[in-house]
């Protein structure tokens, strides 16, 4: 099955200069892989020249004459550029010709233009941003990201529902565990808003375990942490911010002197192994959940390793059939929406019968996610 990707290529801080590379890095690595690089097309062609890939057969060039800037409000992306890369990219994806879109453009106006095109899946109200921090045990995949600041406990419900279609899919865990973050583990904690989504979740057929506090992230006490949009970016922003502060901190020791640039270079393997596990970049590309349609949200400021990062998580979305996973999963996970008839079915995705994988990975997921030319699964987010 070829996977075809399009690449809202104008988008993020540094735009085709980072995006094109990325695309061609990616796609001589995946012989099996499609990318349409959406844009202006004369930079993109620039930059395909760059790289000696002008005649590459599997990377081509789709027009787009108008540019989403990274501060450009949600309304003039959404009224007023609608020949944007971004809305373009996600064009192709609604009429079938593409299985997902990655950008690094302006996130609210991802979210909006993405909402608009794709619409919501049936039985979910509000698309959230999933993103894999690194824990003890490998990763704790975190929903939502920023997508939705304010929630009723039926929306965490909804994200839990999520949560567990995607780490079901992705890592071959058919019982992955639920946990709701909190201010404290026991069921009384919290505000109203959570216990009631308490409640929902203990009377799913979700694996929940219950509730989780800020810390349990980090020690991967469950596979999925639900929360609220605001809660969740303040967490992530949190965690970036201390990673940097712990990095600067140790270069900085190391530094101080010629004995600390001695030991320095003794535990430089140590300090290599440390950066490789906790480097940000191959946790690029944040997925947003709930749409008829797969859209990976990269890092604005992410180089072109990051984004072949964040091209890999729609790749390896796209092998491992999330969107249809998640389907089944509010379907099995949402009696509500069937009673009511709203429940979603595989018919609602554009083209998922020629998307649907021949079978689900069962096998355990590794400690580290795979490295972008490697095969295997791992859509494990920044946002």
């Amino acid at each position: 099955m070829t996977v075809k990707i399009t690449i809202d290529c104008m988008g993020g801080d540094h735009g085709p200069a980072v995006t094109v590379p990325a695309a061609v890095n990616f796609v001589r690595s995946h012989p099996d892989a499609h990318l349409m690089l959406v844009g202006l097309e004369q930079p993109i062609r620039g930059q395909l020249k760059k790289s000696k890939a002008l005649d590459e057969p599997r990377l081509s060039v789709i027009p787009a004459s108008e540019v989403v800037a990274m501060d450009d409000p949600v309304e003039v992306a959404l009224r007023k550029k609608k020949d944007s890369s971004m809305r373009v990219a996600l064009n192709l994806v609604k009429e079938g010709e593409a299985q997902t879109c990655i950008s690094a453009g302006n996130t609210g106006a991802l979210m909006a233009v993405s909402r608009y095109v794709l619409k919501t899946l049936a039985g979910i109200e509000r698309p959230a941003i999933a993103f894999a921090m690194p824990s003890q045990k490998g990763y704790t995949t975190v929903l939502d990201l920023g997508a939705n600041v304010d929630c009723e406990p039926e929306h965490l419900l909804q994200f839990a529902e999520m949560g567990h279609a995607l780490v079901a899919a992705i890592e071959g865990r058919e019982r992955p565990t639920i946990g709701l973050l909190n201010i404290g583990e026991e069921v009384i904690k919290g505000n109203e808003t959570i216990k009631r989504a308490g409640e929902l979740l203990r009377a799913s057929t979700l694996n929940f375990y219950g509730n989780v506090e800020g810390n349990d992230i980090y020690k991967g006490t469950t596979d999925v942490v639900v929360c609220d949009g605001f809660v969740g970016n303040v967490a992530l922003k949190t965690s970036e911010g201390l990673a940097k502060m712990l990095a600067d901190i140790i270069k900085e020791e190391f530094s101080r002197n010629f004995a600390s640039k001695l030991m320095a270079l003794v535990a430089l393997p140590v300090l290599k192994r440390f950066k490789k596990r906790v480097d940000p970049a191959q946790y690029n590309g944040a997925a947003l959940l709930g749409l008829r349609g797969l859209v990976i949200k990269s890092h604005g400021s992410a180089e072109a390793f990051g984004f072949e990062w964040a091209i890999k998580r729609g790749y390896d979305a796209v092998k491992n059939g999330v969107l249809e996973r998640l389907v089944r999963a509010m379907e099995e996970n949402a009696p509500a929406a069937r009673e009511t008839g709203t429940n979603g079915s595989a018919a609602d995705v554009p083209g998922a019968a020629a998307h649907q994988p021949a079978a689900q990975s069962a096998a355990q997921p590794s400690s580290q996610p795979n490295p972008p030319d490697a095969s295997g699964t791992a859509l494990h987010s920044k946002a």
